[in-house]
């Protein structure tokens, strides 16, 4: 508990965490808002386009959040443990917590609930804006009926919660901030979209990817081949998670900060 206290003081006592909530819900809010926009009027206008339409869904007003948003989470959570190593702060606390594992998992917690928090009242935000906008013609579309639409909700936060968990653990085990912000951005942005490119192999390796599904988590469409449903993907996803800061708790442990 004494960790978890100092960490939040330590979240609170800078004005960046602020701004990253600040953008995460803007973010949200206005793609949901955008996306909400050009569904309705692609709708309005569906004669001059051969009666194509752009769908949109609870998963289409949520995906702000669970793409830049979560993103800019990582990054926070990248810095809660690079900025301390940046500023030679890590070894003062490390002298007043000896058991290092201790500070990573408070790290991991206490950015990881902020951003599930941040991303769940980001989420909201979304899904009114979107109705909003949206009009009345798309409310059974952003109806929680609909399959699978109540775990596109609540699967927001906990992704959030786990991509936030594994960006501390990179930060922990590269120690530098750009190297930490570049390897979590690249991998989920570059690289797993660049494997299918790959020919067969590609497309064999692709279900393994870790942000591919989360994503198949929280509904995304595709035409990958799971070996498994949306709740596998979860926990293969947390299981990545766990791995990587496995490995960062023993790198922390035995190196000198």
């Amino acid at each position: 508990m004494k960790v978890l206290r100092a960490e939040w003081i330590k979240l609170t006592s800078v004005k960046s965490p602020i701004w990253c909530a600040i953008l995460v819900v803007v973010i949200g809010v206005a793609m949901a808002g955008l996306i909400g926009w050009v569904a309705r009027t692609s709708r309005a206008n569906a004669d001059q386009f051969g009666g194509q339409t752009i769908p949109f869904g609870i998963g289409d007003a949520l995906s702000g959040v669970s793409g830049l948003g979560t993103m800019v989470l990582m990054v926070l959570g990248a810095l809660a443990i690079t900025s301390e190593y940046r500023f030679g702060l890590i070894r003062t606390t490390f002298q007043a917590l000896p058991r290092r594992t201790t500070v990573l998992i408070g790290k991991a917690v206490v950015y990881g609930l902020f951003g599930a928090v941040v991303s769940a009242v980001a989420a909201g935000g979304a899904i009114l804006v979107a109705r909003m906008v949206a009009g009345s013609e798309f409310a059974p579309d952003l109806s929680f009926d609909a399959p699978g639409a109540w775990r596109e909700l609540y699967g927001v936060p906990i992704v959030a919660f786990l991509a936030v968990v594994l960006a501390v653990g990179v930060g922990a085990l590269l120690r530098q901030s750009a190297a930490a912000i570049a390897v979590l951005l690249l991998w989920s942005l570059l690289v797993e979209s660049l494997v299918p490119l790959f020919g067969s192999v590609g497309r064999e390796i692709t279900p393994f990817l870790p942000f591919v599904n989360a994503n198949h988590f929280l509904g995304m469409t595709s035409t990958i081949e799971f070996h498994w449903g949306p709740w596998g993907s979860l926990l293969y996803f947390a299981a990545v998670v766990l791995v990587i800061g496995a490995a960062a708790a023993a790198l922390v442990e035995r190196r000198d900060a």
